[in-house]
């Protein structure tokens, strides 16, 4: 570990932009999730424009429970505050607490996955299947697809972390750490999105 300390005590402020490699990447990577974004765009509105098509399924309103999906949205948001908290370490070049807060997130993210999995098996027992109705499918197929940007994101972390522990904190471990903090932000934002148009409309509206 002295050796990762003494290339630690190298590093710049912002390591992740301290080669041409690393800044790249990362703009690379802001493309990425311009096209992400579009992706999610084409769900919702295909959501929105089906999630009255409820067929003689369970309607929005009979089928959501909106303690647990808060509890599940805290959680996610608390982990984007960790990741948060990580990449000021990756600034700060300490990397024990870079670690530390990536374990904290990938944590969490896997305490909302779970309480995704359940909120998705409970409304298959209440008859709220994929093909149910055209409401169902446009439902899975948004929020499942969050679900598998979540569970990618934890894979990666959980990857990097992996990376950070036996190569410590470089001019090449910051460029994917950084990138997936980046990640990581983006599918809490997409999250608060699906917990307004989803949940809380498929409630009051």
């Amino acid at each position: 570990m002295s050796a990762h300390s003494h290339v630690e005590g190298q590093l710049p402020h912002e390591p992740e932009k301290a080669t041409l490699e690393g800044r790249n990447k990362i703009l690379g990577f802001w493309l990425f999730l311009g096209g992400e974004t579009v992706l999610f765009g084409t769900l919702f509105s295909a959501f929105l424009a089906l999630r009255h098509q409820v067929l003689d399924g369970p309607t929005a309103d009979e089928l959501f429970d909106l303690p647990l999906v808060a509890l599940a949205t805290a959680l996610l948001l608390t982990s984007s505050l960790t990741s948060v908290f990580a990449i000021h370490a990756l600034h700060t070049n300490k990397v024990k607490a870079l670690i530390s807060w990536l374990i904290v997130t990938v944590v969490l993210g896997l305490a909302f996955l779970g309480l995704e999995i359940y909120e998705f098996t409970h409304y298959i027992h209440e008859g709220h299947g994929f093909t149910t109705s055209a409401f169902s499918s446009s439902f899975y197929t948004l929020v499942g697809f969050h679900g598998a940007h979540v569970a990618f994101g934890i894979v990666w972390i959980s990857l990097i972390i992996m990376q950070l522990m036996r190569k410590g904190l470089t001019v090449v471990t910051a460029p994917k750490t950084y990138i997936a903090g980046l990640y990581w932000h983006f599918i809490d934002v997409v999250w608060v999105f699906i917990f307004t148009v989803v949940y809380l409309m498929g409630k009051v509206v």
